[in-house]
């Protein structure tokens, strides 16, 4: 009985809090520790499969966030009246991929990497609420840092920057180095 309670009170402040809660923020609410606040989402979200519910609860880094299932979005938009967003220029894509795999950095490190001024770019992703400012750095002239938002990772189907696809000609980490040294031995052994 406690079980459904507490599942009860997780749905209502997800549903009150209408964008991503920190797991870290349900846990000191409810007085739980952060995998007892995971199992009790899971229950939740497993509920909500099993009834056929059009809700489902989408994990993003660490946080939760209730919402809709996509299949359901062209009524919600026809009720709401909800305008189709413009997608992102070409322009603006680059400028998300340099952030979201170099998080945090600053205006000029992205100007570096694309060679224009991105301004005008930086200011459209924050509109979209896609970026965010992370702060500024110590160093002269305090330049702003950017960082993606929890917002990125929901347009983009991503539980974390993690998932990320990895970017052709990046130096492959130590484990796909080993693994790229034992493929050739086993090919042998075929």
């Amino acid at each position: 009985m406690a079980g459904l309670k507490l599942e009860r009170r997780i749905e209502a402040i997800l549903f009150a809090g209408g964008g991503p809660v920190a797991c870290e923020k349900l846990a000191a609410v409810l007085g739980l520790t952060k995998p007892a606040v995971y199992q009790q989402v899971q229950k939740l979200s497993d509920k909500y499969k099993k009834e056929g519910s059009a809700l489902q609860i989408l994990k993003l880094e660490d946080s939760f966030q209730l919402s809709t299932l996509p299949q359901y979005a062209a009524d919600i938009k026809a009720v709401l009246a909800i305008t189709r967003n413009m997608p992102l220029s070409q322009a603006a894509l680059e400028v998300l991929a340099v952030i979201s795999y170099n998080q945090p950095v600053t205006k000029a490190f992205i100007e570096q990497i694309r060679g224009v001024d991105c301004s005008a770019v930086i200011n459209s992703l924050m509109e979209k609420r896609l970026v965010e400012e992370a702060g500024r750095l110590e160093l002269p002239g305090r330049p702003i840092s950017y960082r993606t938002t929890d917002a990125f990772l929901r347009c983009f189907g991503l539980e974390s920057l993690s998932q990320l696809p990895p970017v052709s000609g990046q130096e492959p980490t130590m484990e796909e180095k080993q693994e790229m040294e034992v493929l050739p031995e086993m090919e042998k052994q075929i």
